[in-house]
């Protein structure tokens, strides 16, 4: 188990979305967040108590959290310095990173010689089986995006939340380091083999009662010339009956990708169904999530009109205004 509370560690970030993994876990775990440790040029912040090592331990923090998400996972050797002087301060450290804490030396030594505990979030704890295609019984709910990190954790755990204050069945289901560091469990998905990818979002989805609900962290995007495999394991594996469409309306390009532009929401709409459609012919699109985060009230409220009346399903920003729109439509599926 890892321990809490956490110094949420964003080193230096280039900009907020590098460091979705702190921000994530900030806005859905508060209570487990002590501050934030930030190196020259970093470019994100939290909003939280800017703390050195020994501020943080004095104020109780047990685990350094690895808060950025850059590409390819990989820890750089800026951040070794401090990582080590975190184990000696008497931290844990947590990751999600492709680039593994045990399998970096100088880390590794340390640890073992001041007895601390590395936590690599992205490794797969169960050997996962090739995925069936069989039906399952209960229900689940999809958030698929037009690009990667534009609200489909977010999406899920908002819709999770809303399923249960109504007293409705419903479990978040985490498939990413984000989402695992903020339940405590679920698949690294983009960590496991090609070949059990859509198997394990089967063991991650089995069967329940009839009128519950898995809510579904969704990944990459079928549009994302990087990650689209994920998506494509998801949709296969999670046999989804409910799909959400996740949008940000201010990118002029995909995340990492700057020759490709963003596909419409007609097009991820219709690409979606007809993949979700090989698994389960009665899967539907209920609502649109759009992340508004960067659009002032005003621009908010005019975007989410006018894509309302283009695509004819509810269109809300869940983390903003609240998820019970995306609700009523799921619960209106019976």
């Amino acid at each position: 188990m890892i321990e809490t509370p956490y110094l949420l560690f964003l080193g230096d970030a280039p900009d907020a979305l590098a460091a979705k993994v702190a921000q994530g876990i900030k806005d859905w775990r508060p209570d487990n967040c002590v501050g934030q440790f930030r190196m020259d040029g970093c470019k994100a912040n939290l909003g939280l108590t800017d703390m050195t090592l020994a501020e943080a331990k004095a104020a109780g923090a047990k685990t350094l959290v690895i808060g950025v998400a850059n590409r390819g996972g990989m820890i750089s050797q800026a951040w070794k310095k401090v990582l080590v002087e975190a184990l000696e301060e008497g931290f844990d450290i947590a990751s999600g990173l492709h680039n593994l804490l045990r399998n970096e030396p100088d880390l590794k030594a340390v640890a073992e010689a001041t007895g601390r505990t590395l936590h690599d979030v992205r490794i797969p704890t169960v050997q996962y089986p090739i995925a069936n295609g069989e039906k399952r019984t209960g229900k689940r709910c999809l958030a698929v995006g037009t690009d990667c990190s534009v609200g489909k954790m977010y999406t899920a755990l908002a819709m999770d939340k809303e399923m249960k204050e109504r007293g409705l069945k419903s479990s978040f289901r985490a498939t990413g380091q984000t989402g695992i560091l903020i339940t405590g469990e679920g698949v690294p998905l983009d960590a496991v083999i090609a070949d059990f990818m859509a198997g394990s979002v089967e063991y991650l989805t089995p069967d329940n009662d009839a009128d519950h609900w898995d809510m579904i962290e969704g990944q990459g995007s079928l549009f994302h010339a990087s990650y689209s495999g994920v998506t494509m394991a998801l949709v296969h594996g999670g046999q989804p009956d409910a799909l959400v469409l996740c949008h940000e309306p201010t990118r002029e390009h995909m995340r990492g990708l700057p020759s490709y532009k963003l596909p419409t929401l007609e097009a991820l709409r219709d690409v979606a169904l007809t993949l979700a459609h090989v698994v389960n012919a009665g899967c539907t699109v209920i609502g649109i999530s759009v992340n508004t985060q960067h659009l002032s009230d005003d621009e908010a409220n005019a975007y989410l009109a006018e894509v309302e009346e283009r695509m004819g399903l509810p269109a809300v920003d869940p983390f903003r205004l609240g998820a019970g729109r995306l609700v009523d439509a799921l619960v209106a599926l019976g």
